[in-house]
């Protein structure tokens, strides 16, 4: 139960975030570019931290404690699902590739590769529709986290009798998301993108000294306790199949296992593994990743900026998710899982900490996590007004509108997408079911489109659209007509919006000429340029095209590699493996040395990337 003094913290960090949202509010409204991109003058480290913030979000959190608890080490390699790995090839290439643009939005991007043609028109189209559908998405998923972590702590007992109307047992978690999601909508509305990134930058403090906490409380109790898990647990190696069997532990587990399908473990990690690096090449989903991007000085804090929220992120999440994983195995018994009944294991995060966290550290560590919610959820919610505000409104509706009405439209748009995101996190169940959906399922519908816009010039705004448009729908129906885990059917999709991208691009003409020269001198992208280059080289005999892709596919390698012992390094910590923690932090350390040498000499002396 809460006390007195975690109550208090918690209501100062609500108050923190309302004052924010109120000092940034007069800043946010000077222009369209101050409320959605920070005025474009926000330092990478800020933005960095922020991104980091961003995606130490709570529901993800609990999704990885609950994959720790379950998998143990093996568990490392399930988030490539989203994949947590585009990280590095932003840093290595992509970041500073999207921040040349210059552009807001990425649907503002598309027209800067397709034009304002028919094409272009349909492109722009297609990817309002994929943004919103994955910024609603987001927001639902987020939404349900929130509400499963607050049922814990707030027993719905204590203000039922508050409450004027009845809520059935399975819509508590809802009912307790809709009330907190009201503070996060009060800064990220009011403040835009400084708001958010300010607030970010108190949540990522306060998580930081929450993380280190849990991870000694979890250390100190290692010493102290036995861990009983099955044979290879601590083992993040695998064969085809997973071969974890819980029976005499935790029997529930098994059936949790069943339900992931991640049983087949060599054949799930192919699938994921294959569909990661096209996810990651396709560049970053039109969230508030990309507008991070887009808001940072130029290129070059693009890249420190992303190579930053690597550092910043996995480390410190990695010492909590480690910790409440390791106290829940050490003390299961202590921890109530069910709710209407059932075990619920994506409870063990917020079940852990009701049981283990000490009065005062269990205020601090509630507002973070409950920061880390609103965190995720403003940038999202900024990335969905950026594309209701920038890309329908002023483009087909109002061009010409006053400050005073696109401030309007900022605020009324922030507020219809909540109220949809709400009403839609109400058919959510579960964390992970609508985790899977978006990653596999709907994100499947956007790989082919967007890797062939980098990397192919006569690729068109009718490909690019027939394409998406072929992944989006399948990605809606499958999962109405099929229980099959999403990622399985992420081939059948990926296949599907081929052959939409291929027959949409031959069935129009190339983009103009002087659109596709302009897009490659300014990006200046590797891949298949040829005649584009050609045209560029006849004019400017100076010009070079882009001959780093061995090199940036090599960095990209050593930089998953690096990012995957920040993620181990912490769990061979608090488990008290010294040996493995050692081994680790010597081939992290190899591995930041090679990157200094083949990434950092040659991005920060590369033309054009410092300029804004």
């Amino acid at each position: 139960m809460l006390q007195e003094l975690d109550i208090l913290i918690i209501l100062l960090y609500l108050i923190g975030t309302i004052v924010i949202g109120l000092a940034l509010r007069k800043k946010a409204q000077r222009s369209k570019d101050d409320y959605l991109l920070g005025g474009k003058n926000l330092p990478w480290y800020m933005m960095g931290l922020s991104n980091a913030s961003g995606m130490f979000d709570i529901s993800g959190t609990m999704w990885l404690v609950t994959l720790t608890f379950v998998y143990g080490f093996k568990s490392i390699w399930i988030p490539w699902l989203w994949p947590v790995f585009n990280q590095v090839f932003l840093m290595v290439y992509l970041s500073a590739w999207l921040r040349r643009s210059n552009v807001t939005t990425g649907a503002e991007w598309i027209l800067f590769r397709f034009d304002s043609g028919r094409g272009g028109r349909w492109s722009h189209t297609i990817i309002v529709v994929f943004a919103i559908l994955s910024c609603l998405g987001f927001l639902a998923y987020g939404f349900i986290g929130l509400g499963k972590f607050v049922e814990i702590f707030i027993p719905w007992e204590i203000i039922s009798a508050y409450v004027p109307f009845n809520v059935p047992p399975a819509y508590i978690p809802h009912f307790y998301g809709t009330i907190f999601t009201l503070f996060a909508v009060f800064y990220s509305v009011l403040g835009g993108m400084s708001g958010i990134v300010w607030t970010d930058l108190l949540q990522y403090s306060i998580m930081t000294i929450s993380s280190i906490a849990i991870a000694v409380i979890a250390w100190q109790a290692m010493g102290e306790n036995t861990l009983n898990v099955p044979e290879g647990w601590a083992n993040p190696f695998f064969g085809w199949e997973l071969n974890m069997d819980w029976s005499g532990i935790i029997s529930e587990v098994n059936t949790k296992i069943a339900s992931d399908g991640y049983s087949l473990f060599g054949i799930f990690f192919m699938l994921m593994l294959f569909k990661g690096i096209l996810s990651s090449i396709a560049g970053p989903a039109p969230n508030y990743d990309m507008q991070k991007i887009l808001s940072t000085k130029s290129p070059l804090e693009a890249a420190k900026m992303s190579a930053f929220s690597i550092a910043a992120l996995i480390p410190t999440r990695y010492l909590m998710v480690g910790g409440f994983s390791i106290l829940g195995l050490l003390f299961y018994e202590e921890l109530n899982l069910t709710t209407a009944g059932i075990i619920d294991f994506e409870k063990v995060l917020p079940a852990a900490i009701q049981q283990f966290v000490p009065v005062g550290l269990l205020g601090l560590l509630l507002a973070g996590l409950l920061a880390a919610f609103m965190s995720t959820f403003a940038g999202t919610l900024n990335a969905a007004q950026a594309y209701l505000v920038n890309d329908i409104y002023l483009k087909y509706r109002n061009p010409l509108a006053s400050s005073s009405k696109v401030k309007v439209m900022n605020y009324s748009s922030g507020i219809v997408v909540v109220l949809i995101s709400i009403v839609l996190g109400f058919f959510v169940q579960d964390v992970n079911s609508i985790l899977q959906w978006i990653v596999s399922a709907l994100f499947g519908s956007y790989v082919v489109s967007n890797v062939l816009k980098w990397h192919w010039w006569r690729f068109n705004g009718e490909g690019y659209f027939w394409g998406m448009l072929s992944g989006i729908i399948p990605a809606l129906i499958f999962p109405i007509f099929t229980d099959t885990l999403d990622l399985y059917y992420f081939p059948i999709i990926l296949l599907i919006s081929v052959a939409g991208s291929i027959i949409g691009t031959y069935s129009a003409p190339p983009t103009d000429e002087e659109v596709l020269i302009n897009f490659y001198k300014q990006t200046r992208p590797w891949g298949f340029w040829k005649p584009i280059y050609s045209k560029i080289k006849a004019s400017e005999p100076g010009f070079e095209k882009n001959t780093a892709f061995k090199r940036d596919m090599f960095n990209v390698v050593i930089g998953t590699l690096a990012q995957t012992l920040l993620v181990i390094i912490p769990l061979y910590l608090i488990m008290h493996k010294n040996i493995s923690m050692i081994v680790s932090i010597v081939i992290l350390i190899i591995c930041v040395i090679i990157l200094k040498k083949n990434w950092w000499d040659y991005i920060k002396n590369e033309p054009n990337i410092t300029r804004k």
